[in-house]
C-alpha cells in the first residue's frame, strides 16, 4: 500500500508535527487553507470513517478538543470547522483524517450548507429518521 499518511506516520515523509501519542499524530496540513489548519491522523490505517473502528474513533476524538484549544490559544480565530471527508466528492487521501480549520474574518474558506428545510415535511423527516434508526 502506498499511503502518503502511512508514510508520514512512519517518518518516511517529513511533516510539521504538532502532537503525537501512541495512537495518532497531528500535523499541519501542507495546504494551510487557513493559518493553523491541522490534520489529526490515526497511526493505524483505516480508509475512511466507514472503516474506523470504535476504539480508534474514541482515541482520536479524545484529543480533538485539546488540539482545537491549542489552535485557539495560538491564533485566536473567530471559530473553527471540524471536517471529515469520507469518499466522494472530497476525500483526496484514502486514510481517515480530521481537518481542524481555524476561521478568520474574510479568510475565503467556504463550507456552507444548502438549506432544504422548505422542501421537507414532518413525514419526510420521520422517514429519514426511521431509515437511519433501522440501520444502526
Amino acid at each position: 500500500m502506498d499511503c502518503i499518511f502511512c508514510r508520514i506516520v512512519n517518518g518516511e515523509i517529513p511533516s510539521y508535527k504538532v502532537f503525537e501519542n501512541n495512537n495518532l499524530i497531528a500535523i499541519l496540513d501542507i495546504s494551510q487553507a487557513t493559518k493553523g489548519h491541522t490534520l489529526i491522523i490515526p497511526k493505524t490505517h483505516a480508509k475512511n470513517l466507514y472503516e474506523l473502528d470504535d476504539l480508534s474513533a474514541a482515541e482520536i476524538f479524545k484529543v480533538v478538543p485539546s488540539i482545537a484549544k491549542g489552535i485557539k490559544r495560538a491564533f485566536n480565530p473567530i471559530g473553527l470547522n471540524v471536517v471529515i471527508n469520507t469518499e466522494k466528492p472530497l476525500q483526496s487521501v484514502n486514510h481517515f483524517h480530521i481537518h481542524l480549520v481555524p476561521r478568520y474574518d474574510n479568510d475565503g474558506f467556504d463550507i456552507n450548507f444548502i438549506n432544504h428545510q422548505a422542501d421537507m415535511s414532518q413525514d419526510k423527516y420521520n422517514q429519514i429518521k426511521q431509515a437511519i434508526k433501522d440501520n444502526l
